[in-house]
């Protein structure tokens, strides 16, 4: 009796303790809104968001979509998608990716916009 008193006392002790794990990795992270809210890209056709050469998102007109990242450079490419739309054959693109270089704690939005080179992202502000 008394050895089994001892062992759930030990047992029980030892979920007092603290933790002594901890998690390491990238704590600073930036966000990143990238919208089509407003008509600047006269098209229906679905656009995919590429982060570092893969594919992280997909907007219709009218939409935004946010990322939270680490801080550091990312590249982010835009191209058209193939999609149930007529016309929405991306066919031969520019594709031109945009490097942006992320500070921890910061919000940066950006808007889609088009020119004569394709698919750009533009600066935009917060708006609160």
């Amino acid at each position: 009796m008394r050895r089994a008193a001892l062992g759930l006392f030990g047992l029980l002790g030892m979920f007092s303790l603290p933790p002594q794990v901890s998690a390491e990795g990238p704590s600073d992270y930036s966000v990143l809104i990238i919208s089509r809210e407003r008509l600047e890209v006269a098209t229906t056709c679905e656009i995919g968001l590429y982060l570092n050469d893969q594919l992280a998102g997909r907007l219709f007109q009218e939409q935004s979509t946010s990322f939270n990242l680490p801080a550091g450079p990312v590249a982010v490419r835009m191209r058209l998608l193939p999609g149930q739309a007529p016309g929405c054959l991306p066919g031969i693109e520019n594709q031109r990716s945009t490097q942006l270089n992320l500070q921890a704690g910061q919000i940066n939005k950006y808007r889609i916009a088009v020119d004569q080179n394709g698919l750009y992202l533009k600066k935009a502000s917060l708006g609160y």
